[in-house]
């Protein structure tokens, strides 16, 4: 099954995953100790096309930002500034709506880690929220167990089995999940009490 791009989310992990029949000739990149960016590798073929190139994760000091486009860095910046998770998810995915390419392909998003008094999350420890905006919807959710939602076939966020619990051990999980076509996955645990930590595998 090919699900295009995908992302895991649990509370204190979570994982992204770039699968690409188009474009498969990308890496993920470490900047620093909060940004991880996907990008063409340097025998890609020149494209004009904006999607194919963004920070893909943003840790924050309220939470981990993952995605598959330029809405993860308006979401962390109104995390940053104190926005509740949900509504830092919400608005920017409602304000760039799914991408204008050939599919409208949706755009999908989720935060870990999120601080235990943050009011959109369960209980009062770390929690999760994910979300996707499609031409049809924009769902939302806040989530206890690991959950994915992809940009096709899966676009609706549900429960996955997913046993990482590092970020080394998210990034790898995420790679060898078995869907079609995989190029690159980000791993990210932690919280916004403890800190993040970050790791890619890049394909061969």
């Amino acid at each position: 099954m090919y699900l295009g791009r995908f992302l895991v989310v649990a509370p204190t992990v979570g994982a992204y995953r770039v699968s690409s029949r188009s474009f498969p000739n990308r890496e993920a990149t470490v900047h620093g100790p909060d940004t991880v960016t996907v990008g063409p590798t340097a025998d890609a073929p020149e494209t004009d096309n904006p999607y194919i190139a963004y920070n893909c994760l943003r840790a924050t000091e309220r939470g981990a930002v993952l995605g598959n486009g330029s809405h993860v860095d308006p979401i962390a910046e109104k995390l940053a500034l104190g926005y509740p998770a949900r509504d830092a998810l919400a608005e920017p995915l409602l304000a760039l709506d799914f991408e204008k390419d050939d599919y409208d392909t949706p755009r999908v998003a989720g935060i870990v880690g999120v601080a235990g008094d943050d009011p959109t999350t369960p209980g009062d420890g770390p929690g999760a929220v994910v979300g996707t905006v499609r031409r049809d919807a924009l769902l939302v959710e806040a989530v206890a167990e690991p959950t994915l939602v992809a940009t096709y076939e899966k676009d609706s966020p549900g429960p996955v089995e997913f046993g990482a619990t590092d970020a080394a051990g998210a990034a790898r999980e995420a790679y060898d999940l078995a869907f079609e076509h995989e190029v690159c996955a980000v791993g990210v645990s932690g919280s916004a009490t403890d800190g993040f930590d970050t790791a890619v595998v890049n394909g061969d």
